[in-house]
């Protein structure tokens, strides 16, 4: 009887000693969420691999929607998530109570200002329609792709996050302005000739970035990035992010795999 009990507690000795080391072997288990589309691919193709050489363990989550991410994250459900600028994610904190926090920019779908009518900036003709999303933030995007490419000049004055027609000083072609809702703009590329439409509504209808006349340079504000919860600030968890988006490997990903994507300067 005696040499049963020691064999079952040698038994449960090794069992427990296998799962520890496989646990440990596995490295931290770690559950990022993104947006479905090139987030959640940057996240799985880009980010993983190298999170995983750093001995983590990582799981993706996806989402198709722009509150459950953070309520996942703000609830503990994720350790970080990747799918929103820094202004989408100061509005949630400020609605909710919760300390979200940005870490890092990551390469972000710009805007384009596309066209089935002209071929080049140059070939717009003099009154021509242009579609503009409807929310101030994004109008406000296409406002500034539409001078950055000059088109037209903006007073130095307007609130960049919330620039209206009336901040226009100069209208080199008489373009005349539609907003619509953000989900329509890549259909209005057929039906009004011009229209700029940001980058992942872009992608969701198999547009290329490369195919616009002209492309947005993002802002701090406007390119998406890496969040977490507040509580992590400081952490090494925090620190191997940081250093898996700024790594050699993701950057080659990010060259191969996400042509037009627009990349944080270097610091």
């Amino acid at each position: 009887m005696r040499g049963i009990i020691t064999f079952l507690l040698g038994t449960l000795v090794v069992i427990i000693a296998t799962t520890f080391l496989l646990h440990e072997d596995e490295g931290e288990l770690i559950t990022i969420g993104a947006s479905s589309g090139p987030f959640a691919d940057m996240a799985s193709f880009a980010l993983k691999p190298v999170l995983e050489e750093q001995g983590y363990t990582v799981e993706i989550v996806e989402y198709s929607d722009y509150i459950q991410p953070n309520n996942a994250l703000a609830n503990g459900d994720l350790d970080a998530n990747l799918f929103q600028n820094v202004l989408f994610m100061d509005g949630y904190n400020e609605e909710n109570g919760t300390d979200l926090k940005n870490i890092v920019q990551v390469p972000t779908a710009p805007m384009g200002l596309y066209s089935s009518e002209f071929s080049s900036l140059e070939d717009i003709t003099s009154g021509s329609e242009v579609a503009l999303p409807l929310d101030p933030v994004n109008s406000s995007r296409g406002f500034l792709t539409l001078e950055d490419a000059g088109l037209i000049t903006i007073s130095e004055d307007a609130d960049p996050f919330a620039i209206e027609e009336s901040d226009i000083t100069n209208n080199k072609k008489n373009l005349e302005f539609i907003f619509q809702d953000a989900g329509q703009l890549p259909r209005s590329v057929d039906q009004i000739g011009l229209s700029l439409v940001p980058g992942n509504f872009a992608l969701a209808s198999d547009m290329k970035l490369e195919d616009a006349l002209v492309l947005e340079k993002m802002n701090e504000y406007f390119r998406n990035q890496i969040v977490i919860n507040g509580e992590d600030a400081g952490s090494k968890l925090e620190e191997d992010l940081i250093n898996a988006v700024q790594s050699e490997e993701f950057n080659e990903v990010i060259d191969q795999d996400f042509k037009g994507f627009d990349k944080p300067e270097e610091e």
